[in-house]
C-alpha cells in the first residue's frame, strides 16, 4: 500500500490498515493546532440522538457471511447501544438476518453499503462516481425487504472517495446518490468523509462551500479515525480541529469508525474521539470482530459459523477494553 493512503478502515477481509509513512514521520504527537472555526459547544442532535454509542461488524468474508455475531458477549458491555454492520453486495439474505438479531437484541443499527475492492490506492476506483452510484441502486432495491428485519439508519456506501477528490466532484456524486435512495427512504442518511473518513476539509467545503454543495440536510457526516489518519489537505495527522471544522458545518456529525491499535501512526485517537463525543456525537468503535489485521474486541477471531439455537462462546480479546473504555 502506498505512502500515506491511510486505508485506516481495515476492511477488507485481509486487513487494510496501513501507516501515512514517511510523510507524518516528523509530526510531534503533541502537536494539536488550533482550530480556525473556534469551539463549538455541543448541540442536542435530532439525527443521532437514537443512536448511541457502538462498535463495527464486518461480518461478509466469513463462512459466505453466515456467521454467529456474538450478541450474548456484547449484551455484557453495557457501553454498546449500537451496531454499524457493513453489508457487500450478495449478503442480502445474511443481512436481514443480522439486522434482525440487532433488533431483537435492542440495539441502534447503521447498515452500510461496503465493497471491500474499492478500497484499494487506486484513486480513480476510488473516486469512479458509478462505485457510489451502484451502492444508491442497491439501497433503492434492498432497503424495502432489509427494513422488514427492524429499523436502521442507511450509511450510503463505506468510505467512498479517496483523499484527492474536490469538493465538487463529491458533493455532485452524493447529490446523484441520494437522490436514489429518497425514491425509498426518507430517514437520516450517514455520509462518510472522503479519504477514508479523514478528508474532513473537503466534507466541509462540500456542505457549506461557495462551489457545488450537498442539497440533502438530512445527512449525518461521519469522519474515521485511527493511529495514522492523515490528512492530505493540511498535510498532517488528524486532530481535534478537524473535529472542529465538521462541527462547523452546523449538521450532525459522527465518528463512524474510531481504532486504537498500536501502531506507526501519531494519532491521539483518545483526544479525538474525546472531543467529539463532548460534542453529543456518537462514536463507533473498529471492530467487534471481522477486522483483517488485529483490531477485534472478541476472539476468536474471525466470526464463527452461525447455527441456530447454538450461539458461540466467543471471549473477550484485551483490545475490547481499548474500545469500550471509550464509548
Amino acid at each position: 500500500m502506498s505512502e500515506g493512503d491511510n486505508y485506516a478502515s481495515s476492511q477488507q477481509p485481509t486487513g487494510g490498515y496501513s501507516s501515512a509513512g514517511e510523510a507524518s514521520s516528523s509530526y510531534s504527537r503533541n502537536q494539536s493546532p488550533v482550530s480556525p472555526y473556534g469551539q463549538t459547544a455541543a448541540t442536542n442532535s435530532t439525527l443521532t440522538s437514537g443512536l448511541g454509542n457502538g462498535v463495527n461488524l464486518q461480518p461478509s468474508y466469513y463462512n459466505g457471511g453466515n456467521v454467529d455475531l456474538g450478541w450474548d458477549l456484547m449484551k455484557k458491555q453495557p457501553q454498546i447501544k449500537a451496531v454499524r454492520i457493513e453489508i457487500e453486495a450478495g449478503q442480502e439474505t445474511n443481512a436481514a438476518r443480522w439486522i434482525k438479531e440487532a433488533a431483537d437484541n435492542k440495539y441502534a443499527v447503521i447498515a452500510t453499503f461496503h465493497n471491500g475492492a474499492m478500497l484499494t490506492d487506486d484513486q480513480v476506483l476510488m473516486d469512479d462516481p458509478n462505485e457510489l452510484l451502484k451502492a444508491a441502486a442497491w439501497w433503492a432495491s434492498n432497503f424495502s425487504t432489509l427494513s422488514k428485519s427492524g429499523s436502521f439508519t442507511i450509511n450510503l456506501m463505506n468510505e467512498w472517495g479517496s483523499h484527492g477528490i474536490t469538493p465538487d466532484d463529491y458533493a455532485a456524486t452524493y447529490n446523484k446518490a441520494i437522490a436514489m435512495v429518497r425514491q425509498v427512504y426518507d430517514g437520516p442518511i450517514v455520509i462518510d468523509v472522503p479519504g477514508f473518513g479523514q478528508e474532513v476539509h473537503t466534507a466541509r467545503l462540500a456542505v457549506t462551500g461557495s462551489g457545488k454543495t450537498i442539497t440533502d440536510r438530512k445527512i449525518i457526516l461521519s469522519a474515521h479515525i485511527y493511529p495514522d489518519a492523515w490528512n492530505f489537505t493540511s498535510q498532517r495527522e488528524m486532530t481535534t480541529a478537524d473535529i472542529e471544522a465538521l462541527a462547523s458545518t452546523g449538521l450532525d456529525c459522527m465518528i463512524g469508525e474510531f481504532g486504537n491499535q498500536p501502531s506507526a501512526g501519531k494519532v491521539n485517537v483518545t483526544d479525538l474521539v474525546k472531543a467529539a463525543k463532548s460534542k453529543g456525537w456518537p462514536v463507533f468503535g473498529w471492530a467487534w470482530n471481522g477486522d483483517g489485521r488485529g483490531m477485534n474486541m472478541i476472539q476468536p477471531v474471525p466470526f464463527q459459523p452461525y447455527t441456530v439455537r447454538k450461539p458461540y462462546p466467543y471471549t473477550a480479546s484485551p483490545y475490547l477494553k481499548t474500545i469500550c473504555d471509550l464509548l
